[in-house]
């Protein structure tokens, strides 16, 4: 049994960062970006919180669908910018609806998320008990980069896209993994770990993370797992379907850079024109790329029933994350 995206959604905010912007409160420039990345400009949420984001974007899936909030089975949010540690965006981005009684789940894959929501939510399909599915990935990255590192802060963007996930005859494999060893080129610290009753005041050093502010990102280390990890993950999942890389009708990556993408798709023979690309107007917007990019290629009516769609992410963890099945 496979799945099939039934409705999809997005948010994105009204306030747009360029490049030149960046070069205001930073030493960048616009040459600088673009050509490093392929970032033009990136939207920037000043109003709403994280799951007011993503339940607008969950809110315009549904009316996509057509379907209303009572046969909602089960919200699966992804995020690394959560508003709250507990309760869960998924439980927030339900209680904004009025969605009462279904399952909510969040999880923390960073960039790969919405891959592994769906990936998780197709498991739960696959039981009786579930219909039909709301997959959320709502992300407010801005409010965790350093501006005082140049390197990283030009790269993320806000926003959050949903999908609206049912059973379907049609095929759907998967390729998750990860690299757990290599977690320190990519982070960003919660809470520190602090009570009257520790002996000891916590030291940032001692797991080897550091004490960076903000987001840390080892750009050259975290290229290399992207650029080895994406090619082979879409070959894992697409050999599982029986089908190779060059049948797929549209790739939708995670949205890091643009060198990744071109990287990725001349190392799977594929011509650039199967690969959808928005980073240049939205930058990285972890979990939340994908689904955006979903609901924009559902708006221009590019993708037909029975295209074979790849959906692949990477990121902190670090983990990666590919699924094929058929639209």
């Amino acid at each position: 049994m496979g799945i099939r995206i039934v409705g999809t959604g997005k948010y994105l905010p009204e306030k747009i960062v360029t490049n030149e912007d960046m070069a205001r409160i930073v030493d960048t420039s616009d040459e600088w970006i673009t050509t490093r990345t392929g970032i033009k400009q990136r939207p920037v949420e000043t109003r709403l919180l994280n799951h007011e984001m993503g339940a607008r974007a969950a809110e315009a899936a549904l009316a996509d669908a057509g379907i209303p909030v009572e046969e909602v089975d089960l919200v699966i949010a992804s995020s690394c910018t959560a508003d709250y540690l507990t309760p869960s965006l998924a439980c927030l981005v339900a209680r904004e609806l009025g969605i009462e009684k279904a399952a909510c789940v969040e999880i923390n894959c960073a960039c790969a998320g919405f891959v592994s929501a769906v990936d998780m939510a197709k498991r739960y399909l696959d039981d009786p008990e579930y219909q039909t599915a709301l997959v959320v990935s709502s992300e407010l990255l801005t409010k965790m980069v350093d501006y005082e590192d140049r390197a990283t802060c030009v790269l993320f963007g806000d926003g959050a896209g949903a999908a609206v996930l049912q059973k379907s005859e049609g095929f759907y494999y998967s390729e998750m993994g990860s690299d757990p060893a290599s977690a320190h080129h990519l982070f960003a610290r919660g809470m520190p770990a602090s009570s009257q009753f520790r002996e000891e005041p916590f030291d940032p050093e001692i797991d080897g993370f550091g004490s960076s502010r903000g987001l840390h990102q080892d750009g050259q280390d975290v290229y290399k797992f992207a650029t080895r990890v994406m090619p082979k993950a879409i070959r894992k999942a697409c050999e599982k379907a029986g089908i190779s890389p060059e049948e797929l009708d549209w790739v939708f990556p995670h949205q890091a850079n643009l060198r990744i993408l071109e990287t990725a798709a001349k190392n799977l023979h594929l011509p650039m024109e199967k690969v959808y690309v928005n980073i240049q107007d939205h930058g990285n917007m972890s979990s939340a790329c994908i689904p955006v990019c979903l609901a924009e290629a559902c708006e221009q009516n590019r993708i037909k029933p029975g295209d074979k769609v790849c959906i692949v992410g990477f990121g902190g963890g670090l983990v990666y994350a590919a699924a094929v099945f058929e639209w």
